[in-house]
């Protein structure tokens, strides 16, 4: 006779849960794939896995909005196997592939594609349709076939819809299938030619540069089309402080507008571009300190939703290009989390969180749980892998075991060396950061374990 299966448990052990009015010190138990317990303190069942999370917070798994995998097309820089790894290695439990592939995925043939190579991963890998066939702004995609596989977001990221009346059009096509159509905010016009923000250090270094204009018309633009239409659109990687500004007044207007910023543009300047160093080089560019204030600000009052890393990955040789000709993109999935809670969370002058060390309140700082929210719940909802998967939700009994778990004291050194990912391209590397991820627990599976991957 058979033996009869038994159920996979994980049990993480003394760590402090994630709630929103604050960490509580709690032990969750997991089985098959589901949290079945969250109490102060539980005994290990037989033979479950234990996973010691003493001195860490527990939160539900990281959500990115906004992943380069690369794959298909230039598997030399990424693919979806070592992209989810790193993913894992930061804390993400799922990642939106981004679809700016060679070929795009602009049809339901490329998505199934996509699928089938993520159901392989280490963890979910969601999948954005282009607007556009071919991501070339001339005539739309087959909206209604992607969607029928499962595709929530739809983005021609790496490049904006250039003509108004075609993204018009799209929004109205993209209301009755309850899709999201998220923008790459750059009036290529504005923009031509620029490798770094437009200010004093363009003109100090000699670099053409871009002028913030060119995402804050078509930020203005979009909304005026989402007031037009009364479709969602989603914002990417935000970078400006007019930017800001318009989306909280959309808000503010009841219009249904969602964005997003990177930890890079909260935490690096143009400044850090006076070495000439491509890795510096991203799109939108690095802004001045005022901008980086602002979108900071938005994240904490809650015009800009999420965090998202717009992890972009080229293998060293395309950074190795001379200035103007080196691809723009940055890394972020295995930094994202200590960049964040360092720009967002942490004290500037000690490096530690205010409720530790005692901060002026008029410098208002994220709670922990306000930055899990930014960086795993609000994403979920705008990927719609909440309702799809259980992503992004509380840790509570019956909700689907979707974890991660954070030393928030850890000082690590970032080494390119290390990472998970193919390439190399971090603007971090060799900087300290605070906050480093020790396990990750993916669908009830534990994915990463004392902070090594072990899928």
């Amino acid at each position: 006779m058979a033996e009869p299966v038994r159920p996979r448990r994980v049990l993480v052990r003394g760590g402090r849960v994630v709630e929103p009015s604050g960490p509580r010190r709690a032990d969750v138990l997991v089985e098959d794939g589901t949290i079945v317990a969250v109490e102060a303190t539980i005994a290990a069942p037989p033979g479950a896995t234990v996973l010691d999370a003493s001195g860490c917070v527990v939160g539900p798994g990281l959500v990115d909005l906004h992943t380069h995998l690369r794959e298909p097309g230039r598997e030399d820089a990424e693919t979806v196997e070592t992209g989810a790894r790193a993913a894992a290695l930061g804390g993400y439990t799922a990642v939106v592939a981004m679809p700016n592939t060679e070929p795009a995925t602009d049809s339901a043939g490329a998505v199934r594609a996509l699928q089938v190579l993520g159901a392989r991963a280490c963890v979910e890998v969601a999948i954005a349709g282009a607007i556009t066939v071919g991501r070339a702004g001339e005539r739309l995609a087959p909206f209604a076939e992607m969607a029928g596989l499962g595709v929530r977001l739809f983005t021609d990221d790496g490049r904006g819809v250039q003509h108004a009346g075609l993204m018009r059009r799209a929004l109205e096509y993209a209301r009755p299938l309850g899709i999201v159509l998220a923008e790459h905010c750059e009036d290529e016009e504005l923009a031509a030619g620029g490798s770094m923000h437009e200010g004093a250090w363009s003109s100090r270094l000699g670099i053409p540069g871009q002028p913030a204009i060119a995402e804050e018309a078509m930020v203005e633009r979009d909304i005026g089309l989402v007031r037009l239409t009364g479709a969602p659109l989603h914002l990417l990687h935000l970078s400006c402080a007019r930017s800001v500004a318009l989306v909280r007044a959309a808000r503010a207007e009841g219009l249904p507008v969602t964005a997003e910023a990177t930890p890079h543009h909260m935490s690096l300047t143009d400044a850090e571009l006076a070495g000439y160093d491509p890795v510096f080089k991203v799109n939108p560019p690095l802004r001045p300190g005022a901008d980086l204030a602002a979108v900071r600000a938005g994240v904490l009052d809650g015009t800009i939703d999420a965090v998202a890393t717009d992890h972009a990955p080229h293998p060293p040789e395309s950074k190795e290009e001379p200035f103007d000709l080196a691809p723009p993109g940055m890394t972020g999935l295995e930094t994202a989390f200590a960049v964040a809670y360092g720009a967002l969370c942490c004290d500037a002058s000690t490096g530690v969180p205010p409720w530790l060390a005692g901060s002026d309140p008029a410098q208002r700082r994220a709670s922990i749980a306000e930055l899990f929210a930014a960086m795993s719940g609000a994403p979920a909802r705008i990927a719609g892998l909440d309702v799809a998967s259980g992503q992004g939700g509380a840790l509570r009994p019956g909700a689907r075991a979707h974890l991660c778990v954070v030393d928030l004291d850890a000082r690590w050194t970032v080494d390119p060396a290390a990472s998970a990912s193919r390439s190399r391209n971090t603007p971090f590397a060799g900087r300290e950061l605070v906050g480093r991820v020790r396990h990750t627990v993916c669908a009830g599976e534990p994915v990463v374990v004392d902070g090594k991957a072990v899928r």
